[in-house]
Order: C-alpha cells, then structure tokens, then sequence
C-alpha cells in the first residue's frame, strides 16, 4: 500500500494560495501570490529535497496539475536553484484528479482519476508514495476521506487575512506525531508530522464544579 504525504507551505493562519507567483492563482481577488518566496533560504531548500528524497508519485488536484505542466516542463534543468525538481517531475509519475471537465495531460507519465474513489484504489496499490503539493480542493477531499498518512508543513511569518486554507471542517480526526522540525534565520517554521492514532483527550475539570461553573455549562447548553 502507498502512503500519501500532504506538503504544504502556509501562513500563520493557514492560507496555502499562490505561494510561489503573483500570477499562479488569483481565484477571489487573491493579490499576495508569491508571498513565501521571500522567505526562501537554504534551510527552506534543504526541507522542501527532504520531502521528495524517497521515490514517489505526485498526486495534484485539476488547478495545480495545470500550474505545474505550464511551468516545470519549461524550466532549465541545468539551473542549480530548482534544475533538480524539474528533472525529477520529469521522471516520475504524475496523477491528476478532477472530477469534470477537459484535462489537457499531455505532461509526460500523467494519469487522469475522476474521484476520490479512484485515488483510495491508487492507493491501495503497490507503488511509491503519493505526495501532494498545493491542491487546497483535493487534499480537503483526502483528509475527509482519511486518507492522508503524512504532512509536512512550512509555515511562513506572515498573515494573509483570507484565501485557500490547508484545513476545512470536516476532516477525519487524528493524532498526528512529529518526526522532524526546523526552524530557518528567516522564521520559517517546518514540521514534518506522521499520523499516529486517536486524538488524545485530557481533563482539567474539578473534582466538584463550582456553582459558577453549573451555571456556565446550562446556558452553554441553552445556546447549543
């Protein structure tokens, strides 16, 4: 069975749209693309190698298979700042999920599924990992659906105020434990997370609730 690894480089409050461009998605007036590149340093460099160290397939949603098959394909592969990723996208395996409309997937090696249900039978097959990058729609689709075995996070200082974000309600509830985390000069944030069981639950509660306390949990109760 594959694991699917979710990569994602988000703001402190949680937006992951158009980190690379200005023009790499502006869906609702969006105007900060290319907001994480300013932060980029080595440490930044190193991390984002680690997540693609092991082999693997990539598994996009509709909107940034397109970004990548507009842009990697054309890149120089002998240029020393992301010549290598080029040339690994190249190689591998690309999945693209979308569940209507025309996909153009003349990219070399791509793959079109239809729905979620075609991605748990990828899944479920012998091969290497799956690892996403951007796709808000679809890993919102993968954590609903339980799917996700890993994340690596890059949260970046900086606030957005609105845009796609990494987490919606609705997802599969679990625990996750770190396996690696790092911290760059330019206060990038990146931790690398392995799901792990259950959520864990704790109680600070009194022994005996104080009449304040009764009261406060009827009118919670009252307000649903």
């Amino acid at each position: 069975m594959r694991k699917i690894i979710v990569g994602a480089q988000v703001s402190m409050d949680g937006v992951m749209q158009a980190p690379g461009a200005r023009i790499e998605d502006p869906t609702n007036g969006f105007k900060f693309g290319g907001w994480a590149m300013p932060y980029f340093d080595q440490e930044f460099g190193e991390e984002i190698d680690r997540v693609f160290k092991e082999k693997f397939d990539l598994l996009l949603g509709r909107k940034t298979y397109e970004i990548f098959a507009a842009y990697w394909p054309y890149y120089d592969e002998a240029d020393p700042a992301a010549g290598g990723i080029a040339k690994l996208f190249k190689q591998i395996k690309k999945y693209v999920v979308s569940g209507s409309g025309e996909v153009d997937t003349s990219w070399a090696d791509s793959v079109l599924l239809r729905d979620i249900a075609e991605v748990k039978r990828l899944k479920h097959e012998d091969g290497p990992n799956l690892v996403t990058q951007g796709s808000t729609e679809l890993v919102h689709a993968l954590l609903a659906n339980d799917l996700v075995d890993a994340i690596s996070i890059f949260t970046v200082p900086v606030v957005l105020g609105s845009g796609k974000k990494l987490f919606a309600d609705g997802s599969a509830p679990h625990s996750f434990k770190l396996t690696r985390s790092r911290v760059s000069p330019n206060g990038l944030m990146v931790g690398h997370y392995e799901r792990e069981g259950e959520v864990k639950i704790g109680d600070t509660a009194l022994d005996s609730p104080s009449e304040r306390e009764v009261a406060r949990q009827k009118r919670m109760k009252r307000e649903g």
